[in-house]
């Protein structure tokens, strides 16, 4: 296995920077203050990534007399860090984001649409940070070259399905010499103004979406950018969406909470449980959709993909069908891709309630990643169990029964994430 001397020798484009296990410890203790693990490990990356690319900017800007320092603060880090990736510096009045993934191969920029589109947000420029952690003495970064807001704006693509924008890395500058010479100059398109939101209109988006089991608030795609934005700009009412976060979940499972230890092993995965409470299948009947979950037909199909046509027949051939989808984001140390995990229910006339569970890509992703696991499982048991292969557009468990009173639970797996969404009907 190569070690960070290797690929220094090897790769002399790039900025290779050590990680040492202390560092680590430090931050992952400082990351444990958010509402889910998700967050919890987003949190944990981006302050790697700033730590390690704060210290390399003020030993690069000694000689200048510049100073780089944290935007737009420290305090206001975990705000921020619970909803959405990558973190900001400032030189001066020149804004740089970092973007940190743990992709083994590198293909693309990929930045999330706030630090793009929110004036107040909006840097003059991104930097892709590849971070390894795999490895316990040798962990390190990766310093991959820059892109301009100009360029994200005019030639990146712009994903709607997750809200990103995203650039080929071939067309990234590699020089940072080339950054560091021309700190100061603007090199940001003009952005449209954020929308006014009135106060009762950002209490109405602060009480949907300071729902914990909704682990990815920035992606509920039946709220436009614009009030997203309005919301998230707005310092006193991101804070407080951050706290009724956190607060919801602790009042929802108090003991379903389980932080990890500050172990390696442990920062390196990811495990959710939607609720201890199961969610009522029943109330979908009665158009009743929580944690989270949305009917079908009022997420458009370009957020979705290429929805399977026995979805919609499914519940179609009965009056009393019913389908619900939920939008589920890996988070940044698998890509930062996300699926779609869609159920669909019908009522049965020997008094069960049949079910068909799928999971499908989003946005333009033709397919899903492999190994992905699918569970169905009943008081622990599995029942069901299906993996996605290399080029699999979707995944489905077979054709389901349960009669009311019944409880079974959905367990999605790949590499060291884990997520489990309760249920009874």
């Amino acid at each position: 296995m190569l070690s960070l001397s290797d690929f220094v020798n090897i790769d002399t484009k790039h900025i290779w920077l050590q990680v040492e296990t202390a560092e680590q410890e430090k931050v992952w203790q400082l990351s444990q203050h958010h509402s889910n693990a998700i967050a919890i490990y987003n949190a944990y990356l981006n302050r790697i990534c700033l730590s390690r690319i704060l210290t390399w900017f003020q030993l690069s800007l000694q000689e200048a007399r510049l100073r780089a320092e944290v935007f737009p603060s420290e305090e206001n880090l975990p705000s921020i860090l619970e909803i959405v990736n990558g973190t900001a510096i400032k030189v001066g009045e020149t804004k740089i984001v970092l973007v940190p993934t743990e992709t083994i191969d590198i293909e693309e920029l990929c930045v999330p649409q706030e630090w793009v589109d929110i004036n107040s947000w909006a840097a003059d420029y991104y930097i892709p940070v590849q971070v390894n952690l795999d490895d316990d003495d040798d962990c390190w970064i990766r310093v991959c070259g820059f892109a301009t807001h100009r360029q994200l704006k005019n030639q990146g693509k712009y994903n709607s399905s997750d809200r990103t924008y995203s650039l080929p890395i071939e067309q990234l500058t590699e020089s940072f010499t080339l950054l560091f010479a021309t700190l100061g100059l603007r090199w940001r398109e003009e952005v449209l103004s954020e929308v006014t939101l009135s106060a009762a209109e950002a209490q109405n988006l602060l009480q949907t979406l300071s729902d914990a089991s909704i682990y990815s608030p920035r992606v509920h795609l039946d709220i436009p950018f614009a009030q997203w934005a309005a919301l998230i700009s707005n310092e006193q009412w991101r804070q407080q969406l951050y706290n009724q976060r956190l607060t919801k979940e602790k009042n929802t499972a108090p003991t379903a909470k389980k932080y990890f230890s500050p172990s390696i092993e442990s920062m390196n995965s990811v495990s959710i449980d939607s609720s201890f409470i199961p969610m009522n299948l029943n109330q979908w009947f009665q158009k009743l959709f929580t944690a989270g979950w949305q009917p079908i037909d009022e997420v458009l199909n370009s957020q979705l993909g290429n929805l399977a046509f026995e979805f919609r027949s499914f519940s179609a051939t009965s009056k009393t069908g019913i389908n619900g989808v939920k939008l589920i984001d890996l988070g940044v140390q698998l890509g930062g891709q996300s699926l779609a995990l869609m159920l669909a229910l019908s009522q049965e006339e020997d008094k069960k309630t049949a079910i068909i569970v799928q999971v499908h890509p989003t946005g333009n992703n033709k397919y899903l990643p492999p190994n992905l696991k699918i569970m169905l499982l009943e008081s622990g048991n599995i029942l069901q169990q299906i993996e996605s292969r290399s080029l699999d557009s979707y995944i489905q468990l077979n054709r389901f029964k349960g009669l009311s009173g019944t409880r079974f639970s959905i367990q999605l797996t790949l590499d060291d994430f884990k997520m489990t969404e309760n249920f009874s009907i």
